[in-house]
């Protein structure tokens, strides 16, 4: 018996923890290709991409795992259902990790110089809303213990609001490096087009965690 479905045994909030966890170290490694690419010296993109898959393949280990044996039917307050759900949620974050990290090395991408700075301030605030999310999810085991109830609720429920203004954050950042891109258009041509792609993907990632947290408020709610 592998040692994920010996965990299922008790309960399939730890395997989220778990999967959660992979995948936030999938976006931090956006961060940390983002800040190589961004050092003035030339990174190595192949490496850089290889560890992000790496994660992403453990993300993707642990959700099979999860999907494999969660049960029919949970005795918990939480359908099995809405696990999936958030399951696939927060599994998006690694793999739009994967798509920054693919596309940036197919190009060879360098940052240029006069975007670096609002790229990075994008990278940093999308990373901080799935850090945000990661720790919602790591208050399931106390969700669950008062059933959705009580004082912890309330917690989450500021920890929800305050994922939310991260995102939001997100969306501006994001908005002024595409504004500061466009400013470059006649610099860099086509590449446009592939740097508001990964932008638009790194704004992605703080959108998924914010839907990990917006989907745990309508179960609270509920």
């Amino acid at each position: 018996m592998s040692l994920m479905a010996g965990l299922f045994g008790k309960s399939p909030i730890r395997p989220m923890q778990q999967h959660m966890k992979a995948s936030v170290a999938c976006a931090r490694e956006v961060l940390a290709l983002f800040e190589s690419m961004s050092s003035g010296e030339a990174p190595d993109l192949v490496a850089r991409r290889a560890e992000i898959d790496r994660l992403e393949h453990e993300a993707d280990r642990i959700k099979n795992e999860i999907r494999s044996h969660l049960p029919k039917r949970l005795m918990l307050a939480i359908e099995r259902r809405d696990m999936l759900e958030i399951l696939d949620y927060q599994d998006s974050i690694a793999d739009r990790a994967q798509d920054i990290a693919e596309l940036i090395e197919i190009r060879s991408m360098t940052v240029p110089e006069a975007l670096a700075e609002p790229m990075l301030e994008l990278v940093r605030r999308a990373i901080d809303a799935c850090e945000a999310a990661e720790r919602i999810i790591n208050e399931l085991d106390e969700l669950l213990e008062t059933g959705f109830r009580g004082r912890e609720v309330g917690r989450v429920e500021e920890m929800i609001d305050e994922l939310a203004r991260l995102e939001s954050e997100t969306d501006e950042l994001a908005e002024r490096a595409q504004r500061k891109l466009f400013s470059l258009e006649s610099e860099l041509g086509v590449g446009v087009v592939f740097w508001n792609q990964i932008i638009g993907w790194i704004a992605n990632l703080a959108d998924n965690a914010e839907r990990v947290g917006n989907r745990l408020r309508l179960l609270i709610a509920s």
